[in-house]
Parts: C-alpha cells; sequence; structure tokens
C-alpha cells in the first residue's frame, strides 16, 4: 500500500537516475514536484509522479547557485546544496554531516503534527531515498550437495536451520504430499533501502518454510532479477518472464514448486494503478488440482491533489470481480495485499463456503501485516495497524492446517537511517531493517 506519487518514485528511481544524467533535449520539461525529465509528448503531467505541468518558472535551475553560500555535492546526484542543507534538495540523499537521533528521544509529543486530515494512512510511507544497487552478497549462500547451507544468520529464525532442502518440481516424483505450503508476501518495492539485503532475507524465508506455492506483490523488475539469480528460484515456475517483468513498472508474481497446468493474468479495467489478478492451475501430486490466486487491490491515496482519494470503491469492485472470476473452482486459493479496510471498504465479499483463513484459524487475533508498532523499521511513522494482507480460500478436497506471520525479525546487524521532525526540530533515527514494511502470511493446507 502506498500513494501513488511515491509509488511511481520508487519504482521509476533507475530511469530518474538516467534522465538527470542524460542531456535535456531543449524541449523537454523538468518535473517540479520530483525533477523527472519529462519527453516532449508528455505534455499534461509527468509521467512519475502525475504532477500536472507548470508554467516555466523564471527562477534558476537547481542545479546552478545563486550565491556564494559554502556548499556540498551530493555524492548520489552530484546536486550542489548548501551547508544549512542536510539533504540533498535533488534525490534527498542524506549528507555525512548530520548527527542521528536515539530511538529514545522519540515520543509521539515530539512528532510534527501532519495537515493530512487522515494521517492514519498516506503520511505513513518513507521519503523517497535513491537506490544505491548494492551488490549482493553471494557467499551467504554455499550449495551444499542437493540443498543450501545458510551460512551468515540473515535471520533470527534461520539460526537452528543448517540445511534446506531445494529439490527439483514435486509433481515430477507422483508422490502425494503430505501438506501444501502457500506464501503471500509484500516485498515492498522501495528499492533504495537496503534492497538486495532485503530480498536475499526473503529468500532466505523461502529457503526455510520451502512454500510450494508463493504469491508475491509488489516485484519490481530489479526485485524479480535478485530473486531471479537466487539459488531457491531454480526450484519455482514462475508466472512472469523476464521479457515481461522488464516491461513492467511493478507487479504480482505466482511461484510453484508443483506442476502448472496454466498461469493467467486479468487486469482490472477500473485500476488507475495498474492492479491485476494473477492466477494459476496447479496439479498437486496425488491430490486434486488446485488454483492460486493474488493481487494488490487499489491503494488508498489520501495526498494531493485532493485528500479523500481512498479508492474504496474501486477496491470492492476489484474483489467482487476477483471473487466472481475465482468462484467457480471447487479448491482455490486467493492471497495478496487487499488493502483492505473493514470500517471503510465493508465485510469482505466471500460466497458460500470461502473463508477468510486468519478469522477461522485466528480467531480475536487482530492479524495486523502493516503494524507501525511491531515494525521497528517503521518507527517514527504516524500509527498504522491493518490486516492489508489476507488469504481466502474456497476448499472441497483441502482442509486448512495453519497460517502463520513471517519476516518479523529484523536483519541482523542492519540498520538505516531516517529523518524525522521531533519538537520542531529535522533528527534522524537509525533503525532496524526488517524484510519489507509488511509481514508475510504462511498458509498450510493437508488433504481430506
Amino acid at each position: 500500500m502506498s500513494t501513488t506519487r511515491f509509488l511511481r518514485l520508487r519504482i521509476f528511481t533507475r530511469i530518474t537516475t538516467l534522465a538527470m544524467s542524460s542531456p535535456s533535449p531543449s524541449s523537454s520539461w523538468s518535473c517540479n514536484q520530483c525533477t523527472f525529465l519529462n519527453s516532449p509528448s508528455q505534455k499534461l503531467q509527468c509521467m512519475i509522479c502525475l504532477a500536472p505541468v507548470s508554467i516555466p518558472s523564471s527562477s534558476p535551475p537547481l542545479s546552478i547557485s545563486s550565491n556564494d553560500e559554502p556548499q556540498w555535492a551530493c555524492k548520489a546526484c552530484t546536486f550542489l546544496n548548501t551547508y544549512k542543507k542536510s539533504v540533498c534538495d535533488v534525490c534527498e540523499t542524506r549528507s555525512s554531516t548530520s548527527s542521528l537521533l536515539g530511538l529514545d528521544d522519540l515520543t509521539d509529543s515530539g512528532l510534527e503534527s501532519s495537515k493530512n486530515p487522515d494521517s492514519s494512512v498516506g503520511s505513513v510511507f518513507f521519503p523517497l531515498r535513491r537506490c544505491s544497487k548494492r551488490k549482493a552478497m553471494d557467499d551467504d549462500v554455499v550449495e551444499v550437495g542437493g540443498g543450501s547451507v545458510i551460512r551468515s544468520e540473515s535471520l533470527g529464525e534461520m539460526k537452528k536451520h543448517k540445511e534446506i532442502e531445494t529439490k527439483g518440481v514435486a509433481s515430477d516424483s507422483g508422490t502425494s504430499l503430505s501438506c501444501l505450503k502457500i506464501l503471500s508476501y509484500n516485498v515492498w518495492f522501495r528499492e533504495d533501502l537496503e534492497l538486495n539485503l532485503r530480498m536475499r532475507a526473503i529468500g532466505n524465508l523461502v529457503q526455510l518454510h520451502s512454500p510450494h506455492l508463493i504469491c508475491f506483490q509488489e516485484v519490481t523488475p530489479e526485485i524479480y532479477d535478485i530473486f531471479r539469480k537466487s539459488n531457491w528460484w531454480k526450484a519455482y515456475s514462475c508466472s512472469v518472464s523476464i521479457d515481461v517483468a522488464h516491461s513492467r513498472a511493478y507487479f504480482c508474481m505466482l511461484l510453484s514448486k508443483v506442476g502448472v497446468k496454466s498461469f493467467s493474468c486479468k487486469s482490472f479495467g477500473n485500476s488507475m494503478m495498474g492492479r491485476e489478478l494473477s492466477m494459476a492451475e496447479v496439479e498437486v501430486p496425488g491430490r486434486k488440482p488446485l488454483v492460486f490466486a493474488t493481487s494488490h487491490l487499489e491503494s488508498p491515496c489520501p495526498s494531493p491533489p485532493k485528500w479523500d482519494q481512498m479508492f474504496s470503491k474501486e477496491r470492492v469492485e476489484q474483489a467482487n470481480e476477483a471473487i466472481e472470476t475465482l468462484r467457480a473452482n471447487t479448491n482455490v486459493i486467493f492471497g495478496g495485499d487487499m488493502n483492505w479496510d473493514d470500517k471503510l471498504d465493508g465485510k469482505f465479499p466471500l460466497p458460500d463456503k470461502w473463508v477468510d483463513v486468519w478469522e477461522v484459524l485466528k480467531p480475536g487475533d487482530s492479524g495486523f501485516t502493516y503494524d507501525t508498532k511491531a515494525n521497528p523499521m517503521l518507527t517514527g511513522n504516524r500509527s498504522l495497524r491493518k490486516r492489508l494482507d489476507r488469504i481466502f480460500c474456497r476448499l472441497d478436497d483441502y482442509k486448512l492446517g495453519g497460517i502463520e506471520m513471517v519476516g518479523k525479525e529484523a536483519i541482523p546487524g542492519l540498520s538505516y537511517v531516517k529523518e524525522k521532525k521531533v519538537r520542531g526540530e529535522t533528527k534522524k533515527l537509525e533503525l532496524p531493517v526488517l524484510p519489507s514494511d509488511h509481514f508475510g502470511l504462511l498458509l498450510t493446507l493437508s488433504p481430506k
């Protein structure tokens, strides 16, 4: 879940980098909001942040200093900033001279208040930072025979797990499975915050739990490439080809360790965010066929130009369309980032025989998958605690086993710096890094 502006800015970080480093044609125009250099054919609004085109200002360009104040060159984009600026005016990369603020100094009373009338949503997300594209630490995983040994304990959950199987597709053997595991995870497309290490941590979770079916949301081409080069990838069939992945800004993705009869994708006609329903029909060894699907329903965006852009109507319509598409199947799993708000959107539109798995298996448990209190990486954000991620089932030939959240532990030894206004002064917080801003859901099924 994110605002449209931040969503597009994060996805096109690499495009922005190239545009800012290239000579600009005289007819191109630079967006006043995000500085992206738009082509002459982009006449009405910025293709990145959707800000409308404005009349050119007579003020000097950003890259030219209007005075003789001392300056520092941004290490990311080379823009010359005045020393009174703690972050770059262009890309918001931090200078190296600012002090860090300890977590003990952060209190709710000290946070700078927001003018957003609905501050529970939309103001909780991080500001843009330029992607550093750190090289993946490939020596963390070492092949040992048919499996892998995790040499660096990148997650607390991995400490007792020494060897992880990465065998081929299960359907090849024809042996019945005693249980079936399904993982749904919004991997968070913020590419500038330790992307390689976060995706490696998610890969470690995949190896640890060895799910047969995976539903990923907010996958970018960069994330896709990281996953594709990982050791665990070869055990799965993927719903998205390399060519398609590199042609999309972000997308949902299905992975299957069991035999796949078909992959398909249906776009939502009412989505301005490119949302869709991704589906797969799989053949579970010794069991009845199963359909599993994922989606990332329309995100609320309380931000300019209007503060009431909650997109509840679109989200509800997408939910109904997805269920209607899937309901003909006798065994179906539908999981993903639903962005669902029961107070705003009402009850999720489930037909007879369909269940919300968390409600059935964890009655009384809030099940917050986006939680600014439980996820220390989100410390300092305005409070938002919601069960955005859900798994729904309609099962005739399987029964529910268990469901749990994954990705709740910080990556050891890794932190990042986040700016926050405290009592009117901009401070810096040093915070731990988790695999994502969402927690994942791991479902286990067993045959009847």
